[in-house]
């Protein structure tokens, strides 16, 4: 419940932000490049290299390859359908999305901030919306508090699934499980944490990349969409769990029913992309540079 309550706090800061950051001096360059497609950019980077990244945002921001959505789907009660509580994440995450974009960006061209600076925006531009803001120190309190608290609960739904491995196939206990594996997840991220310092001169991608830049590639590029397609075999073949006990599972309760229609698209077509793109983003990523 507390949680909850979190998530609320934060999308209702995000509105906040959002008109703050619109109603700054030279917003409208920043929502411009942003919203307006520039295809000149497009034709030089190319369209695979394009779909793969969106792909890539894709499978990271709704970890389905990792297994955290077959967690949450777990605990989901059986009167309600799986395929309605899907819609409901594909729309919070889309508007999440669109709302972070339209805070950092008009901050960006606001404040003379690069746009192309990385995930680190929003550590750089959100504080000088916050600065000009009446009561911005309070806001700004609030919402990186708000933050940590979502960055926490996508931690809890990441380590869930080993948690519940450990205590349902080796029958350890959750407290021990859990003290294992915080401790193994503080071993595991030393070595992006100290990537940044003393252990700066390890370049595995190259020249000027880091071990997060690695870790990035390997959860990314490779795990994420690797595991989708795993789990989108399994659920359509025969070897797998099979159409019939899928439709029967996700279709449980009240709510949207599974579109039947797409058992060809899911279980030929979709597979197909999912693999051109991998294919095409190891391409981008080794051959061109």
């Amino acid at each position: 419940r507390v949680v909850k309550l979190m998530m609320v706090g934060l999308l209702l800061i995000l509105l906040l932000l959002v008109i703050r950051a619109l109603l700054l001096p030279g917003a409208g360059a920043g929502v411009r490049f942003y919203l307006v497609p520039d295809w000149g950019k497009f034709s030089e980077v190319g369209l695979f290299s394009v779909c793969n990244a969106a792909m890539n945002q894709a499978f990271f921001a709704l970890s389905v390859g990792i297994g955290a959505m077959t967690i949450f789907g777990s605990y989901q009660p059986k009167n309600r359908s799986l395929t309605g509580e899907a819609l409901w994440i594909l729309v919070l995450d889309t508007f999440v999305g669109i709302m972070a974009g339209l805070i950092i960006f008009p901050a960006c061209f606001a404040f003379g901030v690069e746009p192309g600076a990385g995930p680190g925006l929003v550590f750089v531009t959100l504080p000088n919306i916050f600065n000009s803001m009446g009561g911005g120190r309070l806001w700004g309190t609030l919402f990186f508090i708000f933050l940590a608290f979502a960055s926490l609960s996508t931690v809890i739904a990441v380590f869930e699934n080993i948690i519940s491995y450990s205590a349902d196939v080796w029958g350890m206990p959750r407290r021990r499980a859990t003290a294992l594996h915080a401790g193994a997840m503080w071993l595991l991220s030393l070595p992006c944490a100290l990537g940044f310092n003393l252990l700066s001169f390890v370049q595995p991608l190259g020249a000027g990349s880091s071990i997060l830049d690695f870790e990035d590639f390997l959860i990314s590029n490779n795990i994420l969409p690797l595991g989708g397609l795993l789990f989108l075999l399994f659920c359509c073949l025969r070897r797998g769990w099979g159409w019939d006990n899928f439709l029967a599972e996700v279709d449980q309760g009240v709510g949207l029913r599974f579109p039947r229609w797409l058992r060809g698209y899911l279980t030929w077509v979709l597979p197909c992309l999912i693999l051109l793109l991998f294919v095409a983003g190891y391409v981008d990523k080794f051959w061109k540079n």
